[in-house]
């Protein structure tokens, strides 16, 4: 039976300290590793404006950021085309090729992504990305990062029953990676995707890369970071790294 958006929350004051000793780490991509909304933000807008949606008036940012960021494109085209679905999917289609071709020559990193990939690393961590994205957009993006073969999987909203904000794909990694939720973080930067983390009973790094943080709250992060080289993040990291060396002497 698939849990609903928001059910089994984590207390947002856990700390990532409870999860030593640490296996995995499970990443969003859009906004998680690359600063991408501002790129979706100018294709939406453009192409809509193009088609006469809302009387040929340009989209806001806070329309992108309530109505469409971190959103499955089903979803998307539902809400922009609630009349007309196969419009809505050709639509989409066409604005993810804009996408990608704007991704190619603008496409960076979020600050401090391979200083915390090297943490992953060294401690032999399992990692997969998660995300509502179309495989295309997925694929290139981890391509132009140069993480290609960083992720042991790469778990799409589309192959599962229910994308984000459901747990599904987060459950779904869990089980192709043979990891427990309960050594086991992800991190996030929408609404939709901490949502998704948390109703998966994982505690959740929350990015406020582009989404407002008073949103970002009300989905329930363990903590809300800037980027990666956010002082936050490596106290909570240091933290784990120590329990996890207690743990190990005093085994």
């Amino acid at each position: 039976m698939t849990a609903s958006p928001g059910e089994n929350s984590v207390d947002s004051t856990s700390s990532l300290s409870s999860l030593a000793p640490l296996e995995a780490v499970l990443f969003d991509i859009d906004g998680t590793l690359c600063d991408s909304d501002p790129l979706h933000y100018y294709a939406f807008r453009e192409m809509l404006q193009e088609i006469g949606f809302n009387g040929g008036v340009p989209i806001t940012e806070e329309f992108f950021v309530e109505n469409i960021a971190g959103k499955h494109n089903e979803d998307i085209a539902s809400l922009l085309f609630p009349d007309d679905h196969p419009m809505g999917v050709k639509f989409l289609d066409d604005k993810e090729a804009m996408f990608r071709r704007l991704a190619k020559e603008q496409l960076k990193p979020v600050n401090g992504l391979y200083k915390l990939k090297k943490w992953v690393e060294d401690r032999g961590l399992k990692r997969a990305a998660v995300t509502n994205a179309p495989r295309p957009n997925a694929e290139l993006m981890i391509s132009i990062l140069g993480l290609s073969d960083f992720f042991d999987s790469l778990i799409l909203g589309s192959d599962c029953e229910h994308a984000k904000p459901f747990p599904d794909p987060y459950l779904k990694a869990l089980e192709v990676l043979k990891v427990s939720k309960d050594h086991t973080f992800v991190c996030e930067d929408s609404v939709s995707g901490i949502k998704a983390g948390v109703a998966a009973g994982m505690p959740v790094v929350g990015l406020t890369t582009r989404n407002p943080e008073h949103l970002l709250m009300e989905a329930n992060p363990a903590i809300l970071i800037k980027d990666y080289e956010d002082p936050k993040l490596w106290a909570a990291l240091e933290e784990l790294d120590r329990k996890a060396g207690a743990a190990t002497v005093a085994s």
